[in-house]
């Protein structure tokens, strides 16, 4: 595990430094795009973060193609080359989006074509640990394949909207998914750990790490639609890269019949291919809702607009970092969770936790609502003519003008202070 984190470490400084010097040359160039009307940052920014994560992927496979853990990895050069090429495919289509604004069927085009190439040259699912389910055909096995890389990338794509939201998600659910891979491998018996799933995991790890601190809000820099769909793909391709590395005979449901990952019986079996689905719950949560959403209104799935999770978070009056905050946590509860139920046996201390963190996480996000609904029953309950009446008579929800200016607007610290300080005085003088 150390050589993994010394492999994450470089990625992470050698994607800092690329993105300092992409970060100057955008700015000197001007390379950046005017603001959109579903933005949520009002000052032109550079998108071209997914250049410097790029470098830093590429560069440090170059570096782990040197280490002699990785001979096994490396003797089968296609994967890999594969991957890279896909890579960069995406970081191309990403930035020509980014710069001119492609239409979405070029960029899903060349989605499918990137995820076609790494299918292609081997990298396919070839297992479903579900009760030792092997895929039926490799036609079959190409084709599950391709539609899970472009489903992961567009649903990691979609939350890009705030800053630091990918690059964080993408830092905590690779670094889960890194920590359960060496332990399946472990715990499946193989003689090396060092395999192609992992080294992607701890590659993207370093990679989000190095670009997050000009990420970090009010962000310098984003990673735009070339960077996200970066992390989508590789996120993607080290889950499909670990099916290779499981035998289906090892995970049985039955405890009976249980082979090498035998203390995880039943709830283990599942886990490689709940794991994959829940660090990513959040993004495909997202995506799941964007293309019913669209669809019922008639337009194309991937046309844009603001009704993503983390504008509707905006909207319920969290702060941006707040906002942000919130999909770290949601991220971190259910990976971790799924993480604990393969690790620890009885299940109990894994169930407690996701049961407290769901909780927590659920009073956080709603949260604002109630800061809301105090401002709106002040506003109806404020004496007439008075001075409180009148500032908050535009939050009045009986008042369907006021209703239609406020729906989506968040709650300003100062009005919800105003609306405690009028609750807190009427309390007062009742007591007295």
């Amino acid at each position: 595990m150390t050589l993994y984190a010394i492999i994450a470490a470089v990625t992470a400084l050698i994607t800092f430094l690329m993105s300092i010097v992409v970060y100057k040359v955008a700015l000197r160039f001007k390379l950046y795009p005017s603001i959109r009307d579903r933005d949520v940052h009002t000052r032109p920014t550079p998108r071209l973060g997914g250049v410097a994560m790029f470098v830093g992927v590429v560069a440090t496979f170059g570096i782990a193609s040197q280490n002699p853990f990785f001979k096994d990895t490396f003797s089968t050069p296609g994967p890999i080359l594969a991957i890279l090429g896909a890579a960069l495919l995406i970081v191309l289509i990403g930035v020509a989006d980014d710069i001119w604004d492609l239409d979405w069927m070029i960029k899903l085009a060349g989605q499918f074509l990137a995820a076609g190439l790494i299918a292609w040259l081997g990298v396919q699912i070839y297992s479903l640990p579900i009760g030792g389910l092997t895929v039926g055909s490799s036609w079959m096995s190409a084709a599950l394949t391709v539609f899970a890389i472009v489903l992961v990338m567009n649903a990691v794509n979609f939350i890009d909207g705030l800053d630091g939201l990918v690059a964080g998600v993408g830092l905590i659910a690779n670094g889960v998914f890194l920590v359960y891979g060496y332990l399946l491998v472990r715990e499946m018996g193989q003689s090396s750990y060092f395999n192609l799933s992992l080294l992607i995991s701890a590659v993207l790890v370093g990679a989000c790490a190095g670009f997050l601190p000009l990420n970090w809000h009010p962000a310098k820099m984003f990673m735009g639609d070339a960077g996200a769909l970066l992390v989508g793909l590789l996120m993607a391709t080290s889950a499909v890269a670990i099916t290779g590395q499981i035998d289906p005979s090892a995970l049985s449901a039955n405890p009976a019949d249980a082979g090498v990952v035998g203390r995880s019986q039943l709830l283990g079996a599942f886990i490689p291919i709940i794991l994959p689905f829940a660090i990513l719950i959040v993004p495909l949560l997202d995506f799941a809702l964007a293309v019913v959403r669209r669809l019922r209104a008639g337009k194309s799935p991937f046309s844009a607009d603001r009704l993503h999770l983390h504008h509707r978070l905006l909207d319920m009056g969290h702060s941006h970092l707040h906002a942000v905050l919130l999909f770290y946590a949601w991220t971190a509860v259910i990976a971790l969770s799924c993480l604990m139920f393969f690790v620890f046996q009885p299940y109990w201390f894994a169930l407690v936790f996701l049961v407290v963190g769901v909780i927590v996480c659920t009073v956080f996000t709603l949260a604002p609502l109630g800061k809301r609904k105090a401002v709106e029953i002040t506003a109806q309950t404020a004496e007439e003519g008075s001075a409180v009446a009148e500032d908050l008579a535009s939050y009045d929800p009986l008042d369907e003008a006021a209703e239609e200016r406020h729906r989506d607007e968040p709650i300003s610290d100062a009005v919800a202070n105003k609306a405690l300080a009028v609750d807190t005085d009427s309390e007062s003088k009742k007591d007295s």
